[in-house]
Protein backbone atom coordinates (compact mmCIF):
# COMPACT_ATOMS: atom_id res chain seq x y z
CA UNK A 1 0.00 0.00 0.00
CA UNK A 2 1.49 3.19 -1.07
CA UNK A 3 0.74 7.07 0.07
CA UNK A 4 1.17 9.43 -3.28
CA UNK A 5 2.28 12.43 -0.49
CA UNK A 6 3.41 10.89 2.45
CA UNK A 7 3.10 14.27 4.63
CA UNK A 8 2.37 15.41 8.59
CA UNK A 9 3.28 13.87 11.73
CA UNK A 10 4.31 10.52 12.09
CA UNK A 11 1.06 9.52 14.08
CA UNK A 12 -1.44 10.70 11.21
CA UNK A 13 0.51 9.32 8.85
CA UNK A 14 -0.34 5.88 10.35
CA UNK A 15 -3.89 6.84 11.17
CA UNK A 16 -4.04 7.53 7.42
CA UNK A 17 -2.66 4.72 5.97
CA UNK A 18 -4.44 1.98 8.38
CA UNK A 19 -7.25 4.15 6.86
CA UNK A 20 -6.46 3.23 3.29
CA UNK A 21 -5.43 -0.36 4.22
CA UNK A 22 -9.44 -0.42 5.16
CA UNK A 23 -10.05 0.85 1.91
CA UNK A 24 -8.31 -1.92 0.18
CA UNK A 25 -9.53 -4.90 2.09
CA UNK A 26 -13.31 -3.17 1.37
CA UNK A 27 -13.00 -3.33 -2.70
CA UNK A 28 -10.97 -6.96 -2.28
CA UNK A 29 -14.19 -8.26 -0.44
CA UNK A 30 -16.65 -6.41 -2.52
CA UNK A 31 -15.27 -5.50 -5.31
CA UNK A 32 -15.63 -1.84 -7.60
CA UNK A 33 -17.95 0.18 -5.61
CA UNK A 34 -19.21 4.28 -5.86
CA UNK A 35 -18.19 7.07 -3.60
CA UNK A 36 -21.43 6.90 -2.29
CA UNK A 37 -21.23 2.98 -1.49
CA UNK A 38 -17.94 3.19 0.42
CA UNK A 39 -19.37 5.92 2.63
CA UNK A 40 -22.50 4.00 3.37
CA UNK A 41 -19.79 0.66 4.15
CA UNK A 42 -17.41 2.74 6.49
CA UNK A 43 -19.16 6.03 7.39
CA UNK A 44 -16.08 7.52 7.01
CA UNK A 45 -16.20 11.53 7.23
CA UNK A 46 -16.49 12.46 3.42
CA UNK A 47 -13.89 14.89 2.63
CA UNK A 48 -11.33 12.14 4.54
CA UNK A 49 -12.71 9.57 2.56
CA UNK A 50 -12.11 11.00 -1.15
CA UNK A 51 -8.90 12.65 0.16
CA UNK A 52 -7.56 8.72 1.39
CA UNK A 53 -9.01 7.39 -2.38
CA UNK A 54 -7.37 10.27 -4.28
CA UNK A 55 -4.20 9.99 -2.02
CA UNK A 56 -3.50 6.06 -2.14
CA UNK A 57 -1.56 4.93 -5.37
CA UNK A 58 -3.09 1.21 -4.98
CA UNK A 59 -6.79 2.86 -5.42
CA UNK A 60 -7.98 3.98 -8.88
CA UNK A 61 -10.59 6.11 -9.34
CA UNK A 62 -13.16 6.41 -12.77
CA UNK A 63 -15.52 9.26 -13.23
CA UNK A 64 -18.09 9.11 -15.43
CA UNK A 65 -20.56 11.17 -17.03
CA UNK A 66 -19.90 14.65 -17.87
CA UNK A 67 -18.63 18.05 -16.45
CA UNK A 68 -20.61 21.31 -17.09
CA UNK A 69 -20.73 24.81 -16.40
CA UNK A 70 -22.27 26.33 -13.87
CA UNK A 71 -23.06 30.20 -12.88
CA UNK A 72 -22.53 30.61 -8.86
CA UNK A 73 -22.34 34.10 -7.11
CA UNK A 74 -20.33 32.41 -4.38
CA UNK A 75 -17.18 31.81 -6.98
CA UNK A 76 -14.95 34.70 -8.24
CA UNK A 77 -16.19 35.62 -11.70
CA UNK A 78 -18.92 33.45 -11.34
CA UNK A 79 -17.74 29.91 -13.37
CA UNK A 80 -17.42 26.79 -11.81
CA UNK A 81 -17.85 23.11 -12.61
CA UNK A 82 -20.96 20.77 -11.51
CA UNK A 83 -21.03 18.50 -10.14
CA UNK A 84 -19.35 19.91 -7.49
CA UNK A 85 -15.58 18.22 -6.56
CA UNK A 86 -17.91 15.52 -3.53
CA UNK A 87 -20.74 15.43 -6.08
CA UNK A 88 -18.63 13.69 -8.53
CA UNK A 89 -16.78 11.46 -6.19
CA UNK A 90 -19.88 10.35 -4.60
CA UNK A 91 -22.54 9.97 -7.23
CA UNK A 92 -20.19 9.75 -10.37
CA UNK A 93 -17.18 7.99 -9.65
CA UNK A 94 -16.00 4.15 -9.44
CA UNK A 95 -13.38 2.96 -7.18
CA UNK A 96 -11.24 0.26 -7.76
CA UNK A 97 -7.93 -1.62 -7.62
CA UNK A 98 -5.76 -2.03 -10.04
CA UNK A 99 -6.44 -5.59 -10.99
CA UNK A 100 -9.56 -5.14 -11.09
CA UNK A 101 -9.96 -2.89 -14.16
CA UNK A 102 -12.34 -5.03 -15.93
CA UNK A 103 -14.81 -5.13 -13.43
CA UNK A 104 -14.27 -1.56 -13.14
CA UNK A 105 -15.10 -0.34 -16.43
CA UNK A 106 -17.92 -2.95 -16.32
CA UNK A 107 -19.53 -0.92 -13.13
CA UNK A 108 -18.75 2.55 -14.66
CA UNK A 109 -20.96 1.35 -17.68
CA UNK A 110 -23.92 0.22 -15.78
CA UNK A 111 -23.49 3.46 -13.48
CA UNK A 112 -23.47 5.62 -16.57
CA UNK A 113 -26.02 3.91 -18.51
CA UNK A 114 -28.52 4.44 -15.17
CA UNK A 115 -27.62 7.72 -14.98
CA UNK A 116 -28.85 8.26 -18.46
CA UNK A 117 -32.13 6.20 -18.07
CA UNK A 118 -33.10 8.36 -14.66
CA UNK A 119 -32.01 11.47 -17.21
CA UNK A 120 -34.56 10.19 -19.91
CA UNK A 121 -36.99 9.53 -17.45
CA UNK A 122 -37.49 12.87 -15.79
CA UNK A 123 -37.25 14.20 -19.56
CA UNK A 124 -39.97 11.96 -20.68
CA UNK A 125 -42.38 12.80 -17.39
CA UNK A 126 -41.52 16.30 -18.28
CA UNK A 127 -42.58 16.80 -21.65
CA UNK A 128 -45.88 14.68 -20.70
CA UNK A 129 -46.78 17.49 -18.25
CA UNK A 130 -45.88 20.14 -20.39
CA UNK A 131 -47.84 18.55 -23.06
CA UNK A 132 -50.55 17.96 -20.45
CA UNK A 133 -50.40 21.77 -20.19
CA UNK A 134 -50.83 23.06 -23.59
CA UNK A 135 -53.79 21.05 -23.74
CA UNK A 136 -55.98 21.99 -21.01
CA UNK A 137 -55.32 25.50 -21.52
CA UNK A 138 -58.80 27.35 -23.25
CA UNK A 139 -56.90 28.05 -26.66
CA UNK A 140 -54.10 25.21 -27.15
CA UNK A 141 -53.23 25.53 -30.24
CA UNK A 142 -52.66 29.60 -29.86
CA UNK A 143 -50.12 28.04 -27.33
CA UNK A 144 -48.60 25.55 -29.04
CA UNK A 145 -47.70 27.84 -31.68
CA UNK A 146 -46.57 30.85 -29.64
CA UNK A 147 -44.67 29.28 -26.96
CA UNK A 148 -41.96 26.80 -26.77
CA UNK A 149 -40.67 24.89 -23.92
CA UNK A 150 -37.24 23.95 -22.78
CA UNK A 151 -35.49 21.64 -20.57
CA UNK A 152 -31.90 23.04 -19.16
CA UNK A 153 -30.01 21.79 -16.44
CA UNK A 154 -29.06 17.94 -15.06
CA UNK A 155 -31.39 16.72 -17.46
CA UNK A 156 -30.34 18.11 -20.03
CA UNK A 157 -27.00 17.19 -19.52
CA UNK A 158 -27.94 13.39 -19.19
CA UNK A 159 -26.41 14.08 -15.58
CA UNK A 160 -29.96 13.64 -13.56
CA UNK A 161 -29.66 12.08 -10.60
CA UNK A 162 -32.46 10.47 -7.89
CA UNK A 163 -30.08 11.63 -4.86
CA UNK A 164 -32.61 13.12 -1.92
CA UNK A 165 -32.19 16.53 -1.26
CA UNK A 166 -34.84 19.40 0.46
CA UNK A 167 -36.72 21.41 -2.22
CA UNK A 168 -35.69 25.20 -1.55
CA UNK A 169 -38.88 26.80 -0.43
CA UNK A 170 -40.37 23.90 1.66
CA UNK A 171 -37.30 21.90 2.76
CA UNK A 172 -39.55 18.99 1.56
CA UNK A 173 -37.17 16.22 0.32
CA UNK A 174 -37.31 15.83 -3.60
CA UNK A 175 -36.11 12.59 -5.63
CA UNK A 176 -32.75 14.28 -6.97
CA UNK A 177 -32.64 16.90 -9.76
CA UNK A 178 -35.23 19.12 -10.72
CA UNK A 179 -36.62 19.88 -14.02
CA UNK A 180 -35.39 23.24 -15.21
CA UNK A 181 -38.09 24.99 -17.45
CA UNK A 182 -37.75 27.51 -19.45
CA UNK A 183 -41.23 28.74 -21.32
CA UNK A 184 -40.42 31.27 -24.08
CA UNK A 185 -43.52 33.01 -25.63
CA UNK A 186 -44.08 35.54 -28.77
CA UNK A 187 -47.17 36.90 -28.82
CA UNK A 188 -49.54 35.72 -26.11
CA UNK A 189 -51.99 37.69 -24.63
CA UNK A 190 -51.73 38.64 -21.04
CA UNK A 191 -54.59 36.48 -19.65
CA UNK A 192 -52.73 33.83 -21.38
CA UNK A 193 -49.79 33.94 -19.90
CA UNK A 194 -51.72 33.99 -16.42
CA UNK A 195 -53.60 30.92 -17.06
CA UNK A 196 -50.29 29.18 -18.51
CA UNK A 197 -48.38 30.73 -14.97
CA UNK A 198 -51.26 29.22 -12.98
CA UNK A 199 -51.40 25.66 -14.90
CA UNK A 200 -47.46 25.10 -14.75
CA UNK A 201 -47.53 26.28 -10.84
CA UNK A 202 -50.48 23.75 -9.48
CA UNK A 203 -48.09 21.08 -11.60
CA UNK A 204 -45.39 22.25 -9.89
CA UNK A 205 -47.24 21.60 -6.37
CA UNK A 206 -48.58 18.15 -7.27
CA UNK A 207 -45.03 16.96 -8.20
CA UNK A 208 -43.60 18.44 -5.39
CA UNK A 209 -46.55 16.86 -2.89
CA UNK A 210 -47.27 13.61 -4.18
CA UNK A 211 -45.10 10.19 -2.51
CA UNK A 212 -45.54 8.85 -6.33
CA UNK A 213 -43.45 11.62 -7.43
CA UNK A 214 -41.52 13.49 -5.10
CA UNK A 215 -40.16 15.77 -8.47
CA UNK A 216 -39.55 19.42 -8.32
CA UNK A 217 -40.31 21.89 -11.13
CA UNK A 218 -38.01 25.35 -11.62
CA UNK A 219 -39.71 27.16 -14.08
CA UNK A 220 -39.97 30.49 -16.07
CA UNK A 221 -42.02 32.14 -18.26
CA UNK A 222 -40.61 34.92 -20.96
CA UNK A 223 -41.48 36.34 -24.35
CA UNK A 224 -38.75 36.92 -26.89
CA UNK A 225 -38.05 40.28 -26.19
CA UNK A 226 -36.34 39.62 -22.66
CA UNK A 227 -34.47 36.81 -23.97
CA UNK A 228 -32.64 39.33 -26.39
CA UNK A 229 -32.21 41.37 -23.85
CA UNK A 230 -30.70 38.92 -21.90
CA UNK A 231 -28.29 37.78 -24.82
CA UNK A 232 -26.14 41.06 -24.32
CA UNK A 233 -24.51 38.86 -21.41
CA UNK A 234 -24.20 42.07 -19.21
CA UNK A 235 -24.19 40.76 -15.08
CA UNK A 236 -24.86 37.81 -13.41
CA UNK A 237 -28.59 37.44 -14.28
CA UNK A 238 -28.07 37.88 -17.64
CA UNK A 239 -25.05 35.30 -17.93
CA UNK A 240 -27.33 32.90 -15.79
CA UNK A 241 -30.34 33.13 -18.30
CA UNK A 242 -27.78 32.68 -21.67
CA UNK A 243 -26.05 29.66 -20.38
CA UNK A 244 -29.66 28.11 -19.45
CA UNK A 245 -30.85 28.65 -22.95
CA UNK A 246 -27.59 27.65 -24.53
CA UNK A 247 -27.98 24.21 -23.23
CA UNK A 248 -31.85 23.94 -23.25
CA UNK A 249 -33.37 20.91 -25.14
CA UNK A 250 -36.48 21.15 -26.63
CA UNK A 251 -39.52 19.79 -25.33
CA UNK A 252 -42.34 21.08 -26.81
CA UNK A 253 -44.23 23.43 -28.03
CA UNK A 254 -43.46 25.37 -31.50
CA UNK A 255 -40.24 24.56 -32.66
CA UNK A 256 -39.47 27.27 -35.04
CA UNK A 257 -39.63 29.38 -31.95
CA UNK A 258 -36.94 27.33 -30.47
CA UNK A 259 -34.86 27.27 -33.40
CA UNK A 260 -34.87 31.57 -33.30
CA UNK A 261 -33.53 31.48 -29.67
CA UNK A 262 -30.08 28.48 -30.42
CA UNK A 263 -29.62 31.43 -34.13
CA UNK A 264 -29.91 34.28 -31.74
CA UNK A 265 -27.71 32.49 -29.39
CA UNK A 266 -25.52 32.15 -31.92
CA UNK A 267 -25.55 34.94 -33.72
CA UNK A 268 -24.33 36.95 -29.85
CA UNK A 269 -21.32 34.64 -29.53
CA UNK A 270 -23.06 33.07 -26.43
CA UNK A 271 -21.49 29.51 -27.21
CA UNK A 272 -17.81 30.51 -27.71
CA UNK A 273 -17.70 32.80 -24.41
CA UNK A 274 -19.29 30.09 -22.30
CA UNK A 275 -16.52 27.64 -23.90
CA UNK A 276 -14.02 30.43 -22.27
CA UNK A 277 -15.95 30.30 -19.26
CA UNK A 278 -16.17 26.38 -18.59
CA UNK A 279 -12.51 26.10 -19.53
CA UNK A 280 -11.50 28.36 -17.00
CA UNK A 281 -13.77 26.46 -14.39
CA UNK A 282 -12.15 23.49 -15.38
CA UNK A 283 -8.28 24.72 -14.74
CA UNK A 284 -9.57 26.22 -11.11
CA UNK A 285 -11.45 22.95 -10.79
CA UNK A 286 -8.39 21.03 -10.96
CA UNK A 287 -6.10 23.59 -9.09
CA UNK A 288 -8.32 23.66 -6.38
CA UNK A 289 -7.73 19.65 -6.31
CA UNK A 290 -4.55 19.66 -6.45
CA UNK A 291 -4.82 22.25 -3.32
CA UNK A 292 -6.69 20.29 -1.61
CA UNK A 293 -4.71 17.07 -1.78
CA UNK A 294 -1.74 18.91 -0.96
CA UNK A 295 -3.29 20.66 1.87
CA UNK A 296 -5.96 19.72 3.49
CA UNK A 297 -6.33 22.43 5.75
CA UNK A 298 -7.22 24.18 2.41
CA UNK A 299 -10.71 23.10 2.67
CA UNK A 300 -11.19 25.87 5.45
CA UNK A 301 -11.19 28.51 2.45
CA UNK A 302 -14.42 29.70 1.75
CA UNK A 303 -14.04 29.47 -2.31
CA UNK A 304 -12.50 26.06 -1.73
CA UNK A 305 -15.36 24.62 0.53
CA UNK A 306 -17.90 26.87 -2.42
CA UNK A 307 -15.93 24.37 -4.72
CA UNK A 308 -15.70 21.19 -3.20
CA UNK A 309 -19.13 20.53 -1.50
CA UNK A 310 -22.43 20.37 -3.20
CA UNK A 311 -23.81 22.96 -0.74
CA UNK A 312 -26.68 24.35 -3.51
CA UNK A 313 -26.33 22.70 -6.67
CA UNK A 314 -29.50 24.08 -7.79
CA UNK A 315 -29.34 27.31 -10.20
CA UNK A 316 -31.50 30.71 -10.19
CA UNK A 317 -33.67 31.31 -13.23
CA UNK A 318 -34.22 34.83 -14.59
Amino acid sequence: MTLKNPVGRPCIIIERILRMEKLIHLLEAHGPLTGKEIHEKTALNLFDLWEECNQCADIVTTAIGTKYLRLDKQVEGFARLSPSIIREFYNYTVLSLQEQSEEARIKAEQLHQSIIRISKDKLALAKDIMEKIIAAQPDPQGIQEKTCFIIAGDVAYDMAHLEPRPEFSTGKLVNGSDLDIVVIYQGLSEEMIKELDSAIYEWKFYLLKHPGYKEEIDYVIKDLATVERQLEFVGFESMVAAKVLEEGQFLCGNQALFAEVKRRLVQGGIPEVLEDLKARASLEREQARKRLLACRDSINDQEMRQLFYTTDEREEFF
